[in-house]
């Protein structure tokens, strides 16, 4: 397994460095190879790395429109606005509301309510109260208003206090086929993100009923038995005529990796906590587990399971997301400051001496396995293994059932909205084109 350290030395003026602990090799995961071992070092600092800067400043500024700036003066406090459903939120949802972030010193988010997104898109997955406490969860967001309007008006930023919005680069319309940011456009009170390539709701939708069920034996599975023939248009692939339905594929890198990194190690003194698991769909259930993990101690170190964990213990259909995917999502939730990439199932202790490990956490589930095997074994013979009762009843399991349960609902919506996204493109090029053709006529 690989860990992801990343340091900084002032708010100002970091120094970021993506370093590797070598570890024994009891710890390694299969594949681990010398070339692994030997990643270290100190890369030159891009452009794009320098966001993190902004981010960690941004996370200690006092919550007020005024600071004192170095000559005693004051400096107006930069208020960002953004807004969406934030449906099964996923690492896109969060990466585009870390560019956000890094844009101003505090974000405040708007989440529209399921008679909204009903209205204007298609039934969502989530319901609002879920979907508003996985966006306040995350680790940019310093703000969150409930039931915002779908068409972000003047009037909603200047009731918030905020200077201007902020939306990736991607379509958003009304029911109607109105840009939904129209208003603020039209008032140069909008700024545009880069949109995520490779994933979105809809992706993640089309991967729950696209997925082959060849490999199953155990009728259990909620992805068994789905007559994947009836899907329709559900998701288009690779052949999807509008960039922005369609399943992808995301591609990890170490850049992306340390943007989302908390930026800090254990301070002396801090109680560590470790606790393991797929965290696959990383959704409410996560939030509130690691939520309740992080009242036992103060720095929360979060093992993320490899592909092949949750494989063999649930079937080729899963994981979901693939462990690159589920560990930016992992890092984006404000509860956890790092993660082990591919930790191993059976907790050693060479890891609880690695990570100097106080507790141990796991949910009410039975630690051991069907095999009979208990992963917790070393914890639970020092003493330090704890199990948390997060009060929550959502898994991933039942997400992907809501999914199935009402297919049709979700291919109608995707459907819709694959066709308003075609019709906002075709009506754009149709201006671009006409704009040529009066620029020529003027020319000639």
């Amino acid at each position: 397994h690989v860990v992801l350290s990343v340091n900084t030395t002032t708010a100002i003026s970091p120094s970021v460095s993506l370093t590797h602990t070598p570890l024994p090799s009891s710890l390694k995961p299969a594949g681990f190879t010398a070339a692994s071992e030997r990643m270290s070092g100190r890369p030159k600092r891009s452009a794009s790395q320098k966001e993190v800067a902004p981010a960690a400043a941004a996370a200690a500024a006092s919550v007020t429109r005024e600071a004192s700036s170095p000559r005693g003066k004051k400096k107006k406090i930069v208020r960002v606005w953004c807004d969406g459903c934030y449906d099964m939120m996923h690492f896109g949802h969060a990466n585009s509301l870390r560019q956000a972030k890094a844009m101003g010193d505090y974000l405040v988010v708007g989440v529209h309510s399921d008679a909204e997104i009903e209205k204007n898109k298609g039934p969502p997955v989530m319901n609002q109260e879920e979907r508003y406490k996985m966006v306040r969860a995350c680790k940019w967001v310093d703000e969150v208003v409930e039931d915002a309007p779908y068409v972000t008006s003047v009037e909603i930023l200047d009731k918030n206090n905020c200077d201007f919005c902020v939306h990736g680069d991607d379509i958003t319309t009304t029911a109607d086929g109105v840009d939904s940011y129209h208003l603020v456009k039209a008032a140069g009170r909008y700024k545009e993100c880069k949109r995520t390539q490779g994933v979105s709701t809809t992706d993640l939708v089309g991967r729950m009923l696209l997925l082959s069920t060849k490999h199953h034996t155990d009728d259990k599975d909620p992805l068994a038995n789905i007559d994947h023939k009836a899907l329709g248009d559900l998701s288009t692939g690779h052949t999807a005529e509008s960039p922005y339905t369609g399943v992808t594929q995301f591609l990890p890198t170490s850049q992306k990796l340390i943007q989302f990194s908390n930026c800090r190690e254990p301070k002396p003194g801090d109680r560590i906590v470790y606790m393991p698991g797929a965290w696959d769909l990383f959704h409410v259930g996560h939030v509130d587990a690691l939520e309740a993990a992080k009242k036992h101690g103060d720095y929360i170190i979060v093992g993320v399971y490899p592909d092949s964990i949750s494989q063999y213990f649930k079937g080729q259909n899963y994981p979901v997301m693939n462990l690159h995917e589920r560990v930016l999502s992992v890092l984006a939730c404000k509860y956890v400051d790092e993660v082990v990439i591919g930790a191993p199932y059976v907790i050693t202790d060479e890891l609880l001496d690695h990570f100097k490990v106080n507790v141990v956490v796991h949910g009410k589930t039975d630690a051991a396995d069907d095999h009979g095997t208990n992963p917790f074994a070393a914890a639970i013979k020092r003493g330090i293994f704890q199990q948390i009762d997060s009060g929550s009843t959502i898994t991933t399991d039942i997400i992907i059932k809501r999914i199935i349960e009402n297919r049709q609902k979700f291919e109608e919506r995707n459907i819709k909205k694959k066709a308003k996204e075609l019709a906002t493109i075709k009506a754009q090029q149709e201006r671009d084109e006409a704009a040529a053709k009066a620029k020529e006529a003027a020319s000639s």
